[in-house]
């Protein structure tokens, strides 16, 4: 009995390393490509984006007599200086619509978004001269495409050019006019999405910003502002920033809800694996062993095949079908190897259906507990105490000197 069980634990160890150098495979061959598809993606769709709020401004020159000699004769002479006046902005009114659009490149899911954005910002002239003012937007990334823009100040279009990945308009506003600009544009965004007021602590009079999804779960970015409004749809979400008078050096940032990834997700359930099979060695043992049923440590070796084959084959299947998919085969590919070689082993007819129900239970439920981000401890930790309750109560009168007893 001894030999037996070392033999056992021997196998263990064994398909536990083969198992470490699947799982490495499987993360290597997910990560070490994830920068270049990554930027392959970003290059066809864009990057994350991060809005902010356009400016405006004009020019004043003016000039003065600046003393000077020349040829040790004083020479006064006239200089031209150039003040920039920024122009303060009074109220800002926001809306975007992000929908998203998951995309998939090798083993990963990247989280790619459409955006449709219009913003009013209201500035006013405070000199009692008119001015031809200056209104700058920096786009929110310089690797996108952005359709359909409109950039209209009191809802007149303006000229727009294209200056160091920013849009410039001019227009001309009166004494003391207060003008509205208006932007709109459709883009493509990656990851995340943000709305920022600057580098450093900044203040916002009058804002309120409304950002709808298409999606039911979010997280917000780490030091960002939460909504003051919150609002469930039925795909979606209806958020709201509205502030009086902000003084704040946080943003707001919204990241999208990441798919699940069917490349790590393999990685961590072949990991896991060697416990998976250390559950059932310790089932099949003890089913075995009731029943009066010998198995050779060579029947291990391959009912631990059986279980490598469920990993091996879902490494390379989620290449080309969905994760869920993949599970349910290799799931079925797995228990029928199990099925029909106990079916073949002498005198174990009997105990086919509690063997398969173990490989069910250790191997198909253990694995989809990695389904569920969160859950997996504590549903392995459940299976764990229940195989030892019912361990516990059926060899509870099994005299277990006799069978570790020398024959």
């Amino acid at each position: 009995m001894v030999k037996r069980i070392a033999a056992i634990g021997f196998i263990l160890v064994c398909t536990s390393i083969a198992w470490a150098v699947l799982g490495s495979t499987i993360f290597y061959r997910t990560y070490s490509s994830d920068e270049q598809l990554k930027g392959r993606v970003s290059s066809s769709w864009g990057t994350a984006q991060e809005q902010t709020p356009p400016t405006a401004g004009y020019q004043i020159v003016s000039h003065k007599q600046v003393a000077s000699t020349e040829n040790g004769t004083a020479a006064p002479r006239t200089v031209e200086e150039k003040t920039w006046i920024t122009l303060p902005l009074e109220q800002t009114r926001a809306n975007a619509g992000l929908r998203l659009d998951y995309r998939k490149k090798g083993l990963l899911w990247y989280s790619t978004y459409q955006v449709d954005f219009a913003g009013a910002y209201r500035f006013r002239n405070p000199s009692d001269q008119a001015q031809d003012v200056t209104f700058r937007m920096r786009l929110p990334a310089s690797q996108a495409v952005y359709d359909d823009l409109i950039f209209t100040v009191d809802d007149v279009p303006v000229t727009i050019t294209n200056e160091k990945k920013e849009a410039v308009g001019m227009a001309q506003l009166q004494p003391h006019q207060a003008a509205e600009l208006r932007v709109a544009y459709r883009s493509h965004g990656l990851d995340n999405w943000s709305y920022g007021f600057g580098d450093e602590v900044t203040q916002v009079k009058d804002f309120q910003l409304h950002v709808t999804t298409n999606f039911p779960g979010f997280d917000l970015l780490e030091n960002t502002l939460s909504p003051t409004e919150e609002l469930r749809q039925r795909d979606g979400w209806d958020l709201v920033w509205s502030y009086k008078n902000l003084v704040s050096g946080y943003h707001v940032g919204i990241a999208l809800p990441q798919k699940l990834q069917p490349g790590p997700l393999a990685g961590r359930i072949s990991y896991f694996a060697p416990v998976s099979l250390l559950f059932f060695f310790f089932a099949l043992f003890l089913l075995t062993t009731v029943r009066g049923i010998e198995l050779h440590p060579v029947n291990y070796f391959f009912l631990a095949c059986a279980f490598f084959s469920f990993h091996l084959l879902m490494a390379y299947l989620v290449d080309h079908v969905s994760i869920h998919v993949a599970f349910v085969i290799c799931s079925a590919v797995s228990i029928a190897l199990l099925a029909s070689y106990l079916r073949l082993v002498a005198g174990m007819r009997g105990a086919l259906l509690e063997a398969g129900l173990a490989q069910f239970v250790y191997l198909v439920l253990f694995s989809y507990a990695f389904f569920f981000e969160g859950f997996t401890g504590l549903a392995i930790t459940i299976g764990a105490i229940l195989t030892l309750f019912i361990a516990m109560q059926t060899t509870a009168r099994i005299q277990w000197a006799e069978k570790f007893a020398v024959r």
